[in-house]
């Protein structure tokens, strides 16, 4: 699973912060690295150099295998717990939409019982 992390020109980018990222969808979404080929991280600062509540905001989009890219909004104080919320977020909406897409094959494969009809 590849992660590419992306920030504003409000978030400094540290290598410190990059790791933290990192370690927190890895962590978050190990159980789905053999759907998911890559995780794109956004994170801005909406109000900028000014300081406000909830102001920090993380996307997180990934990519699943053969399907279109789903992604999360999480907004927050501060971007650690942004991107922890995003994780979070983004664990649910995979188990759901993976569930979904399981039980969609499952339909299609499975023979269709129809009852004969009497003539």
């Amino acid at each position: 699973m590849q992660i590419q992390i992306n920030t504003d020109h409000n978030i400094e980018g540290h290598e410190a912060l990059a790791t933290h990222v990192r370690g927190v969808v890895e962590g978050a979404l190990d159980h789905f690295r053999d759907q998911v080929t890559r995780v794109e991280v956004h994170l801005s600062d909406e109000v900028g150099h000014k300081s406000g509540q909830n102001d920090k905001r993380c996307v997180m989009e990934a990519r699943l295998q053969g399907r279109q890219p789903i992604a999360v909004t999480h907004h927050a104080g501060s971007v650690h717990q942004a991107v922890d919320g995003a994780a979070a977020k983004l664990t649910r909406l995979l188990e759901t939409t993976i569930v979904r897409l399981r039980d969609q094959g499952n339909r299609a494969a499975a023979p269709s019982h129809q009852e004969p009809r009497e003539e």
